[in-house]
């Protein structure tokens, strides 16, 4: 089932364009009934740095969606997003290699830090921006072993945090305040509010009639 714009008709719906070839973000968009493709958006994510993580992952969300529009024209609803991490002020960037990776995931060990997605709705030439935030503990009582053994597996490599949350990394975690969706990359519950505020609607189906 699609999400379907109530006004104006059905055939003028924009197409919705995810600006990235995340798999996990496109998903997120799939399995709340959205009709959507997902196109990669050529930005220098580490060129664009804000002064703080929230800022940054708004501007960085803001320049994919307006990548991508620019290919895909006007008439198209796009959503760009990006993830930043943080701790104590400090943004984390994708692990350079599996040495800093692991120190990252010691040092995020027993401590709480925070998800920051900036959002950026483009249609018609304008720009509509939002952050969300999710905080995450991760479990005190990782052994080193554990963590090792985590980055050897190698599935978050290149994640921002440095661990998959809906897969093995589950495994690091002990808790999570927010969307959950947040921490496997895109808030999909705010993202659906400025949907319904566009007129977005999950379908109902019809009722059938009875004789």
């Amino acid at each position: 089932m699609s999400l379907i714009r109530c006004a104006p008709p059905v055939d003028a719906v924009p197409e919705l364009v995810l600006a990235s070839a995340s798999p996990w973000r496109l998903e997120l968009l799939r399995s709340a009934g959205l009709d959507a493709r997902g196109l990669a958006a050529d930005v220098d994510e580490a060129a664009i740095q804000e002064a703080e993580p929230r800022q940054t992952a708004v501007a960085r969300a803001r320049a994919k969606a307006e990548v991508v529009a620019a290919r895909v024209g006007p008439d198209a609803l796009v959503v760009g997003a990006d993830q930043v991490a943080h701790l104590d002020g400090e943004s984390f960037g994708k692990p350079a290699d599996d040495d800093s990776w692991l120190q990252r995931l010691k040092q995020l060990r027993g401590r709480v830090h925070t998800l920051s997605t900036g959002v950026a709705l483009h249609h018609q030439g304008s720009c509509t921006t939002f952050a969300v935030d999710s905080r995450v503990r991760l479990r005190a009582d990782l052994d080193d072993r554990e963590l090792e053994a985590y980055v050897a597996d190698g599935e978050a490599r290149g994640c921002a945090g440095g661990y998959m949350a809906e897969g093995r990394g589950a495994w690091l975690l002990e808790t999570v305040e927010g969307d959950w969706n947040n921490v496997i990359g895109l808030p999909l519950f705010a993202l659906l509010g400025e949907l319904r505020l566009r007129g977005f609607r999950l379908p109902t189906p019809a009722r059938s009639e009875t004789s």
